[in-house]
């Protein structure tokens, strides 16, 4: 299986994280099989874009909530990363606590 599950919400609680804050977390590598995502669909068009990163951040983002990490951001980072027959992806986590 490419991720831990595939969801299609958010289920921990909001946290009003900026994209300057994200900066801020040093990405590290994580397995794409440790991912629960929190989006169904995708855009084809971003996934298969040369520039899809281009106005955004580099690195996925990812939330850890009660032991589990979720794909807030990066699912086309993600997908590409498995098109690619690579198992990890670097992302920065942001660590909630419960």
């Amino acid at each position: 299986m490419l991720f831990k599950a595939v969801g299609d919400s958010k289920p921990y609680p909001a946290h009003a994280t900026s994209q300057r804050d994200w900066a801020r977390i040093p990405p590290r590598q994580i397995r794409l099989d440790q991912l629960v995502t929190t989006k169904r669909t995708l855009d084809l068009a971003a996934l298969l874009a040369e520039d899809s990163t281009f106005y955004g951040d580099l690195f996925a983002h990812v939330v850890e909530w009660q032991g589990e990490l979720y794909l807030e951001d990066g699912l086309h980072r993600a997908l590409r990363a498995a098109l690619q027959q690579r198992t990890v992806l670097h992302a920065r986590v942001l660590a909630l606590e419960t």
